[in-house]
């Protein structure tokens, strides 16, 4: 039987039918603080869209580079391609997010990948025949 999803003992039905500020006093301080100090002008065109997207059952995503709003509960179940600072990642916005942010999952550097030196890369190879 799967686990329920809760946050802070609260299922989702109780988060959703929440006040907006029932809702921050749940959130951590950094959480709590940002939502208190209000929404920018582009979150609040984000959460609008995503509102008008809700309504009409639209399939594909919304894209954004608002990377700093906070997961509330009225976005789960939402598509969301946000930008990393080179192309857009595709998230499907699930219960467990609540509280964090956009931008916390769509990574914005790609590990490192150390391959083999080449010619040149250091004194030794110097004295390696190319052939």
């Amino acid at each position: 039987m799967p686990k329920e999803f809760s946050y802070r003992g609260h299922s989702l039905e109780s988060l959703s039918g929440m006040s907006m500020d029932e809702f921050i006093n749940l959130l951590p301080s950094r959480q709590r603080r940002s939502l208190q100090r209000g929404l920018t002008a582009e979150q609040r065109v984000l959460l609008e869209k995503l509102r008008t997207a809700k309504e009409a059952q639209d399939g594909n995503g919304i894209k954004t580079h608002v990377r700093d709003l906070i997961i509330l509960p009225e976005m789960v179940g939402a598509k969301i391609s946000v930008h990393n600072g080179k192309e857009f990642v595709a998230i499907d916005i699930k219960p467990e997010m609540i509280g964090h942010y956009l931008g916390e999952f769509a990574i914005t550097n790609k590990p490192v990948r150390h391959g083999t030196p080449g010619i040149g890369a250091s004194r030794s190879s110097m004295y390696v025949p190319l052939k």
